[in-house]
């Protein structure tokens, strides 16, 4: 006689959520003690030494970083699943050049992708003959202004800096899609991508979901988002770290300082061969700011490793010709540009 399979319990999420929520909010109160424990005395680092201040940034940021987007992130998914963007490129396509910008760059801010992922969704917005300044528009905000860089600035530094950020990034996308939208840019379009236009589809997504498939999904989605950007983190906060023990206050402000009027040109131009996405970025600007550089360098140097990257460009190639990627390039510099020197005038 075979012994029959033992189930699983189901558990529902709404009875674990209450266990997630206290749990989630004892590892992040226990986090900082359990760092500075962790490198001063577990591992006898000196307090105030390079090396000691280097690990306690390390063992404090991986954590704390790691819980924001676990817990934030998989809210904010089960929010977006009632928006999925077949919905929303359709809803793009029939509007006029100053809404459908707007709805665009706001689009951005909720997908979650870095600047090479994001270029699928811009050929489907092309594809579906939404106007090219639109796609523009979306293609800029996707990686600059997505939610994982906002929960992240918001949960270190506080409302104030992350709206800020949101502000400035959605700024950049509007006027940057507005601008493009009006240059004569689609015969740099490759023919390939006209050929194939049609209308937008509509959605394949059952909106009549029940609220536990809903944060079943959302948690998968978190899972997914954090093991890709797990890497981009850990590097980033490894070089926050290393700029927060050893790098010299004094080089910092020499380079980045207000004193230094070519301080924004010159981390733009250093950004830009780099690739990252928000997330990776946040630890390095966590450090920038410790160090005392001026808010509107340091996001200038955040914009453009995350929305103008050369990784980028070379799959922009398959779509649009040099000259265009020339063109979108030289306009999202500007506009990320005039954000860090007004920010820098404005003494934020």
């Amino acid at each position: 006689m075979t012994a029959l399979p033992m189930r699983r319990a189901h558990v529902p999420f709404r009875l674990l959520a209450p266990v997630v929520v206290v749990g989630w909010l004892a590892a992040w109160f226990v986090n900082l003690p359990l760092a500075n424990w962790a490198a001063y005395d577990l591992l006898g680092l000196e307090r105030g030494s390079h090396v000691g201040d280097a690990v306690a940034f390390f063992l404090l940021d991986v954590p704390k970083v790691l819980l924001l987007l676990l817990g934030i992130m998989t809210v904010v998914s089960f929010l977006r699943s009632y928006f999925p963007p077949e919905r929303m490129r359709a809803a793009l396509a029939g509007r006029g050049t100053l809404p459908a910008t707007v709805g665009a760059a706001a689009f951005g801010v909720v997908t979650p992708f870095c600047s090479c992922s994001a270029v699928p969704l811009f050929i489907g917005f092309v594809e579906a003959g939404i106007p090219l300044g639109v796609t523009f528009a979306f293609l800029i905000s996707s990686p600059m202004v997505n939610e994982v860089a906002l929960v992240l600035l918001w949960g270190l530094f506080g409302p104030g800096i992350a709206l800020l950020y949101m502000a400035a990034g959605l700024t950049v996308a509007i006027v940057g899609g507005l601008v493009l939208g009006r240059l004569p840019l689609e015969k740099w379009i490759e023919p390939w991508v006209l050929a194939v236009r049609a209308g937008g589809g509509a959605t394949s997504l059952d909106l009549r979901l029940s609220v536990e498939q809903r944060m079943r999904d959302a948690w998968a989605s978190t899972k997914d988002l954090v093991r890709r950007v797990l890497l981009y983190v850990i590097i980033g906060i490894g070089i926050g770290a290393f700029i927060h023990g050893f790098v010299p206050t004094e080089l910092v402000a020499q380079i980045g300082g207000r004193d230094n009027p070519f301080a924004v040109p010159i981390v733009v131009a250093i950004a830009i061969p780099l690739y990252s996405n928000a997330a990776g970025t946040i630890p390095i600007v966590e450090a920038l700011l410790g160090k005392g550089l001026p808010l509107g360098t340091t996001l200038a140097f955040m914009m453009s490793i995350v929305a103008i990257s050369l990784p980028e460009f070379v799959i922009l190639r398959r779509v649009m010709s040099l000259r265009l990627i020339a063109v979108f390039a030289s306009v999202v510099v500007a506009g990320i540009l005039a954000v860090g020197f007004l920010f820098n005038a404005l003494g934020l």
